[in-house]
């Protein structure tokens, strides 16, 4: 089964790109679009870097790493509830030889 595709227009950094779309992902792709353009706005307002590429490359690391550490946080988050869980069973087996 094909997802229905459609057109988005985005503007990042002032310029405007037209990207294909699943329908069901334009939401998701417009909040991406935006987060990417206001790291880059945020990086070319230091005024210590001024080219388009070597800003959306240092957005792109800055955005990359904010993922690393959310995927770590929640895996950490995982072994904490599995932990738990684990504890959990044993103190019942405990209780009840």
């Amino acid at each position: 089964m094909s997802k229905t595709v459609q057109p988005v227009s985005l503007n990042i950094l002032d310029k405007e790109y037209k990207i294909a779309c699943a329908v069901d992902e334009k939401e998701g792709l417009l909040s991406s679009a935006h987060e990417l353009d206001r790291q880059m706005r945020k990086i070319r307002d230091t005024g210590k870097v001024s080219s388009t590429d070597r800003i959306a490359v240092l957005a792109a690391l800055n955005l990359a790493h904010d993922l690393v550490a959310a995927n770590k946080n929640q895996s950490s988050g995982d072994i904490n509830e599995r932990l738990a869980d684990l504890r959990h069973k044993i103190e019942n087996v405990l209780e009840n030889p």
